[in-house]
């Protein structure tokens, strides 16, 4: 903080934010009333890091490398997210990386949107959905993280529905392993996922996605200005795998990111795949003494409703 901001600087406060899965997140306070964001990628706080282990390197969403490199996409293309002050990755005082980011004095956009304030909400809304379509505007003719050159190679050759395939099947798995719904039906919802996939088409174009985008990591200043958090899963995908997701977080708002052009196979196939995965994953934080435990159970009992749902539909 000292080399950053000078040798006046005084840390008066340092405070564990909420959330953070996968990294820690703390906000430093100064005494001259300045303040920034700690994040921490220490394998140790992360509640997936089991999963990691053993997933494929072009399916994470963690670490200081992929933050770095999203966070310069992004701001290259003027889409907001907080300020990088300093990243760090030479491991030589602690056994993990860490970035300074700049503080975002408000609140999370999911907080705007329960509001009373209809004209605050929509401003915010018109805002988010513009970030959005400028990012899923952006395109690439391969598929895979941010950076590199336009040459494709190795997985992401094939086609990138097919690492979500995989991922949904090892997620069901898990899920029927500690839930009496999945374990009856089991086959019923491995029909559904194959015969989901089997509709998609080829494709060769792919936008830039956030990964993950619920209205928990979206932040809103004073301004009422949008800023994107959590960008490590950012990457060139099926814009179908994001809208899919916008859909159920964002409710009645997704008419913000509305897109004639998606490919409905697609929505129905990553639909299903999200209901899939967050049934595992509040299950793992679950089981993996997550803080907030009914946030875990409220995730995997809403989602294993839905995936048994659409199963009855598509088996």
């Amino acid at each position: 903080m000292r080399r950053l901001f000078g040798s006046a600087c005084l840390i008066a406060r340092v405070e564990r934010m909420s959330g953070g899965a996968q990294k820690a997140v703390y906000k430093v306070e100064c005494a001259d009333g300045f303040a920034c964001v700690l994040y921490v990628w220490d394998l140790g706080v992360n509640y997936f890091r089991e999963d990691l282990q053993v997933m494929e390197p072009e399916a994470w969403s963690y670490g200081s490398e992929l933050f770095e490199t999203n966070h310069h996409e992004l701001t290259r293309l003027g889409v907001r997210t907080p300020g990088l002050y300093s990243l760090n990755r030479k491991k030589d005082r602690y056994p993990f990386d860490y970035a300074l980011v700049e503080y975002i004095d408000g609140p999370k956009a999911e907080t705007c949107l329960n509001g009373g304030d209809a004209k605050a909400k929509d401003r915010v809304m018109r805002k988010i959905g513009e970030m959005v379509s400028t990012m899923h505007a952006t395109e690439r003719t391969f598929w895979g993280k941010t950076g590199g050159s336009d040459a494709p190679g190795g997985t992401a050759l094939r086609s990138c529905h097919l690492v979500q395939l995989e991922n949904a099947r090892k997620q069901l798995a898990y899920a029927a392993n500690h839930l009496d719904s999945f374990r009856t039906n089991r086959n019923r919802l491995l029909d559904a996922l194959n015969r989901l996939e089997s509709r998609i088409e080829p494709r060769h174009r792919y936008g830039l996605i956030h990964g993950e985008l619920g209205p928990d990591h979206v932040l809103v200043n004073g301004q009422l200005e949008p800023y994107l958090i959590d960008i490590e899963g950012a990457e060139y995908f099926d814009i179908e795998h994001e809208h899919s997701f916008l859909e159920f977080r964002f409710g009645e708002s997704y008419r913000y990111f509305a897109n004639p052009s998606l490919d409905p196979d697609r929505m129905r196939f990553y639909r299903y795949h999200h209901f899939l995965s967050l049934t595992a994953g509040g299950l793992k934080l679950l089981h993996r003494g997550f803080p907030d435990q009914a946030f875990a159970r409220g995730l995997a009992e809403a989602h294993s409703r839905n995936a048994l749902r659409m199963m009855e539909e598509w088996a």
